[in-house]
């Protein structure tokens, strides 16, 4: 068996995914990228997903699952600084954050490490928007024969800062390619839930092989009803903030729909988990860092792991099965 694990996008909400994947390695015993074949991100999913399969010196994990959630309490007001806000008119006519929190964050967590040093394959996912295309920065290792050089030996800081440049949050992230310059923004626009891309790749990857375990981390979904009556009389202005959500939450849904449809039981065993949860007290704002709903994220998760208790452990044993017969 074959296992894939996929990350929503979704800022500061990225704390639920991360303390569900601490629970899975405190459970197991293992670090995530020795359980996963497969690992894709999109936006704070991708940054997450790049953090797990950083080596550090001794060509070991660099980060916890558990330590890459203390990112967000300990960096999120650096990354989300709000001071920039008070202090002039972005969110506007520009973007509502300086690039400079975040570009310091990702070159402490990130340093000089490129994709190809990656510890399992990984694929994170932007858009480029000169040429208008989705695009998939890919590490599947130079001696697979899909090993795809489409996005070059890229820094992981640099890929991590394309995958979240979230319009109107931050600026179009630039970057160089052979000699050619490219601008990414946020892959949310387009696969917010990466799922069915990862699942895509993996069959491409491992064409022979009949069982693919996919786990799919959502964020939180947005819960805060659109009432027709104020609808119906909408124009441009108060459409544009509310279709984003609602495109996420619509595609995220869609992509889980498709995967459950091609990955039912076999045999009694699930193929498929999605772990997602309606943020019906945490804010829905990709941004809102106040310690306060920081800790409603985390009580989110917690509520979720507490609930699907059982379904956790089966999961777990599945995951450890899989490494098991893959070493063996």
């Amino acid at each position: 068996m074959k296992t894939v694990l996929t990350i929503d996008g979704g800022g500061i909400r990225g704390i639920i995914p991360a303390l569900i994947l601490a629970e899975i390695e405190k459970r197991t015993g293992e670090r995530i990228c020795e359980l996963f074949d497969l690992i894709a991100g999109t936006s704070t999913g991708g940054i997450l997903a790049l953090g797990l399969v950083k080596p550090n010196e001794n060509g070991e994990p660099a980060y916890t699952a558990a330590k890459l959630a203390t990112l967000y309490e300990d960096k999120s007001e650096r990354i989300f600084d709000k001071q920039f806000i008070r202090y002039s008119l972005k969110g506007l006519f520009d973007e509502r954050y300086s690039n400079e929190g975040i570009e310091e964050v990702l070159e402490e967590y990130f340093g000089d490490y490129r994709l190809s040093d990656s510890l399992t394959y990984v694929m994170i996912i932007a858009y480029e928007i000169e040429k208008r295309t989705p695009w998939f920065f890919k590490c599947f290792g130079n001696e697979h024969p899909n090993f795809t050089k489409q996005s070059g030996d890229l820094f992981m800081k640099d890929v991590a800062q394309a995958t979240s440049a979230a319009p109107t949050y931050f600026e179009p992230k630039r970057i160089k390619i052979g000699k050619e310059l490219f601008a990414f923004v946020d892959g949310g626009i387009f696969a917010n839930n990466p799922a069915m891309c990862a699942y895509a790749d993996a069959k491409v990857l491992y064409p022979e092989e009949e069982e693919l375990l996919v786990v799919s981390l959502g964020t939180g979904s947005q819960t805060e009803p659109i009432r027709y009556e104020k609808a119906k009389d909408w124009g441009v202005a108060n459409w544009a903030p509310a279709i984003i959500g609602i495109a996420f939450d619509g595609l995220s849904e869609t992509v889980d729909y498709q995967l459950r449809k091609l990955l039912p039981l076999q045999a009694g065993v699930e193929r498929y988990y999605r772990f997602q949860s309606p943020l019906e007290h945490p804010d829905d704002a990709l941004d809102n860092v106040s310690k306060d709903n920081i800790n409603k994220l985390k009580e989110m998760a917690e509520e979720m792991i507490r609930s699907r208790d059982a379904e956790i452990d089966r999961l777990c044993d599945l995951l450890v099965s899989a490494k098991e017969e893959g070493s063996g």
